[in-house]
């Protein structure tokens, strides 16, 4: 049974007034793949438009926070952390995202981790589209919850 749908089949915020507060923290991942151009001007923060990775941070950062604004269904949460960083392969021109969302509540974070990764994967697309717009964003997923009525979570 879908939590979100009610009893006439109706989408619905899942009322989680009777749940135990825990600590629940995700981490998501995506990557997007560039052109040897594109990827030379991060690294060597030559971008015309400034400095991508930290703009595409910020970002992320705020992407997490405003997660109940973009997902209907969301719940608004008081996050206590969100970590948005990358690590850039120089040999294949990508550049991985991961972001880590954790606070103390009622419900889980993974949809606040994945917009993290979503809108920096977005912010760096937009920084470099001229000097890449082929760029690919890929890959994105959860890889890892904690906390909550299921317990924890890892991607094999």
């Amino acid at each position: 049974m879908l939590s979100h749908i009610d009893e006439h089949g109706q989408a619905n915020m899942v009322d989680v007034s009777l749940k135990q507060i825990t600590t629940r923290e995700a981490i998501a991942q995506g990557m997007i793949s560039m052109s040897k151009e594109a990827f030379s001007q991060v690294v060597a923060n030559e971008n015309k438009k400034g400095d991508v990775i930290g703009v595409a941070r910020i970002a992320g950062i705020q992407a997490a926070k405003k997660c109940a604004d973009l997902i209907p269904l969301c719940h608004p949460l008081a996050l206590t952390k969100v970590a948005v960083d990358f690590e850039l392969d120089e040999q294949n021109c990508i550049i991985k995202i991961t972001s880590l969302c954790k606070l103390s509540g009622k419900t889980g974070v993974e949809m606040e981790a994945l917009s993290a990764v979503s809108v920096a994967a977005l912010t760096l697309f937009d920084m470099c589209k001229a000097a890449d717009p082929d760029m690919e964003i890929h890959s994105i997923r959860v890889i890892k919850k904690s906390g909550g009525k299921h317990g924890d979570w890892q991607r094999r």
